[in-house]
């Protein structure tokens, strides 16, 4: 991150830092020679020019999820004053690409799962997770990570909701911008999402992203491997940086489906069709969660949480150090 003065920050393309309001800032827009926005200086291909801003905190400001107001309005009015599209350079097409993909909703940061039929649960797990049935999605978005603290600070920022519990006078754990937010309920998880333009993934999306349309039971394949997600096996003993184990993605690229945290879903916990297990659990009284996180109850000889279809219900107003979420959009 670049300090350009103490009342202004240049707006860059992935390394994006928030303007301030004022007659500085608004000099500073633009080259008053080339008439280019000064994010492009900084855009050369040798610096930051093609990088994942999702990981990468300095990017945070303008890049991400959440677009600066003013990195809007700057890219906007550059577009419309531009005279010829063709001379632009590749840094300032790059701004262009990633607002669209904020206008449109479907930011890089998420993958495409396409329509059509997927097995869902499985005849040899909890009676809870029975029968093994066929499920039929629309095409959705899912994103690719689960949201970070550092999303989560911007939508705290923005709507003044209160910061989870581990946030000490409201900052960042240090060290965990890009782990995953926790100590967020349900209820908490719906709202992020829905100021995101988004929507929290039904049950069956969030499996069918997990596992694809094979059936296997973990987002890699059907056997376990501790070295692919951060799991109680693998044996960190807490959150990890999101997309930390490529190797652990599912089907779709889609990361951390397996460890990491559990994962709020839309569906209240209720039986699958043909499930003739009586719980008295069932009905609109408990959301659930999925896939598993760093912690689970195998302590307790539960079984490991991480399996693709493994369903855990819990009260909405939950919070704790291992829930947390990621948003999804119809396509």
């Amino acid at each position: 991150m670049r300090f350009i003065s103490k009342t202004s920050l240049a707006m860059f393309l992935f390394i994006g830092v928030v303007s301030v309001n004022g007659a500085s800032a608004e000099m500073r827009d633009y080259n008053p020679v080339t008439g280019m926005p000064e994010c492009a200086k900084c855009h050369t291909p040798d610096r930051k020019f093609s990088i994942d801003y999702t990981l990468d905190s300095t990017c945070s400001g303008c890049h991400g999820s959440q677009y600066s107001a003013k990195f809007l309005d700057i890219d906007g009015r550059y577009r419309l004053e531009a005279k010829n599209e063709a001379t632009h350079s590749d840094a300032v097409k790059s701004v262009k690409r990633a607002v669209e993909d904020k206008q449109a909703g479907s930011a890089r940061d998420m993958a495409l799962v396409p329509a059509g039929p997927f097995t869902m649960g499985s005849d040899g797990w909890w009676p809870k997770s029975q029968p093994a049935h066929k499920v039929d999605v629309d095409a959705f978005y899912i994103d690719k990570y689960e949201v970070t603290n550092q999303k989560y600070k911007a939508f705290v920022d923005a709507t003044k909701m209160t910061p989870p519990e581990n946030w000490t006078d409201g900052k960042i754990p240090a060290g965990k911008a890009h782990h995953p937010v926790v100590f967020v309920s349900w209820y908490d998880a719906d709202a992020y999402c829905k100021w995101a333009g988004k929507r929290l993934p039904t049950e069956a999306e969030w499996e069918k992203a997990a596992r694809g349309t094979d059936g296997r039971t973990f987002p890699w394949g059907n056997k376990f491997a501790k070295e692919k997600g951060n799991t109680p096996q693998y044996g960190h003993g807490d959150t990890m940086p999101v997309g930390s184990f490529d190797s652990g993605k599912s089907p779709y690229g889609v990361y951390d489906m397996a460890g990491n945290v559990f994962e709020w879903v839309e569906d209240w916990f209720k039986p699958y069709p043909g499930n003739t297990h009586p719980d008295e659990n069932y009905g609109e009284k408990y959301k659930v969660v999925r896939g598993g996180s760093w912690y689970d109850c195998t302590y307790y000889k539960c079984g490991i949480s991480s399996p693709t279809y493994n369903r855990i219900f819990f009260h909405n107003m939950t919070r704790n150090n291992n829930f947390g979420f990621r948003c999804a959009k119809d396509k």
